[in-house]
């Protein structure tokens, strides 16, 4: 945040309830506090964000923006599971660096439906698409998307809710390799990334593939014969 931004009356806010937030958890973030801590009146507030809520949507739309600047610093490898893996550590790294900012961000409906919240699932489905073009992929995009970040989000917020000198390191670990064994192959299908391995995997789900008439099967076959020679 540049001092530009700082001194507007609205990122004085988003900061102030930001500081707030981190010092004192969701509680403390109320209309008079923010407003003292940011040196504006509470109208302003109201003005510009319509209501706490709403101040709590900016707050945990700021705080995915920030996740996202974290994340795209770190460089993709030519292992997109271990890429995936990589993703997971940092996940959870940031939810235990910043408890009640990563509730705020995750444990809320609201923030899910943010424009933030939808370019972090973007990346996460960026990650599981390059796990299927390597053809290591062994359940559907979407499912293994949602599994990722259904446990990975769960995990965290475990971890959050125990006392720190409770937490067992082995449960992120543990939860995160359970769901990479359970979406991925330990060897890819083909010998490169692209559309053959991909053609190749497919052809070996095509017979599991209950909804397709024997027709179409025949026809789709043909295609990924095709593809593959």
């Amino acid at each position: 945040m540049d001092s530009r931004e700082v001194d507007s009356p609205r990122e004085r806010i988003i900061a102030a309830a930001l500081e707030l937030l981190g010092e004192g958890g969701e509680e403390a973030v109320s209309t008079r506090a923010v407003s003292a801590a940011a040196g504006v009146q509470p109208p302003t507030i109201y003005r510009f964000f319509g209501d706490k809520q709403g101040l709590l949507d900016a707050v945990a739309t700021h705080g995915l923006h920030a996740y996202l600047d974290t994340k795209s610093a770190v460089p993709l490898s030519d292992d997109p599971v271990a890429d995936l893996r990589r993703g997971w550590d940092l996940h959870v790294e940031l939810g235990l660096a910043r408890p009640a900012l990563y509730t705020l961000m995750y444990g809320r409906p609201r923030a899910a439906a943010s424009p933030a919240a939808r370019a972090a699932a973007d990346i996460l489905a960026h990650h599981i698409r390059r796990i299927a073009e390597a053809g290591r992929l062994r359940v559907p995009e979407a499912l293994a998307a949602g599994l990722v970040h259904a446990a990975g989000s769960g995990t965290t917020l475990a971890l959050i809710a125990t006392p720190e000198d409770q937490r067992d390191p082995a449960l992120s670990p543990t939860a995160r390799e359970a769901v990479i064994a359970a979406i991925t192959t330990d060897q890819p299908i083909g010998r490169q990334p692209g559309p053959v391995t991909a053609a190749v995997a497919l052809h070996a789900a095509l017979p599991h593939v209950d909804t397709l008439t024997a027709a179409e099967k025949t026809l789709l076959t043909e295609w990924l014969d095709r593809i593959t020679t």
